[in-house]
């Protein structure tokens, strides 16, 4: 699903939140989207999860922020701490911890379901938990 077929399903706020997402995040977003789809996730909800779910991280998150957040996954939270003593490393740093919660609240905001908005934020319904998988699985491969 690329960008041009974005408009038949988005309401055009969430077309808008979309669009004002960084451009390496719109990819991302369309990427998930297609590889939840690929996997045979059809669930609206969910899929528009995984197009919107970074829309939080905004503009300025730079190559090296996504870098230290990654190593910092990887090797603990101190590679956090030492990035956000660099120059606009706090700033960064706090975008990317809160960006699921910030993503959520402009996905409910652009009018998307409570659901998706649930998807995002990774706290979904126990009946839901093989969806939220799925989300993450995707995310992680795209």
């Amino acid at each position: 699903m690329e960008r041009a077929a974005l408009a038949e399903w988005l309401t055009p706020a969430q077309l808008a939140l979309f669009d004002g997402m960084p451009v390496a995040d719109r990819r991302h977003g369309l990427d998930v989207a297609a590889a939840l789809r690929d996997a045979g996730v059809e669930d609206p909800a969910v899929v528009l999860a995984g197009l919107l779910h970074d829309a939080g991280k905004g503009h300025g998150i730079r190559l090296w922020h996504r870098v230290a957040w990654s190593l910092g996954e990887l090797l603990g939270a101190w590679v956090h701490r030492a990035a956000g003593l660099l120059p606009g490393g706090a700033a960064a740093m706090a975008r990317l911890r809160d960006h699921a919660e910030r993503s959520a609240e402009l996905a409910a905001m652009a009018g998307c379901p409570a659901r998706t908005a649930a998807f995002i934020r990774g706290a979904v319904a126990p009946g839901d938990a093989g969806l939220l998988a799925a989300l993450r699985d995707a995310d992680e491969a795209s």
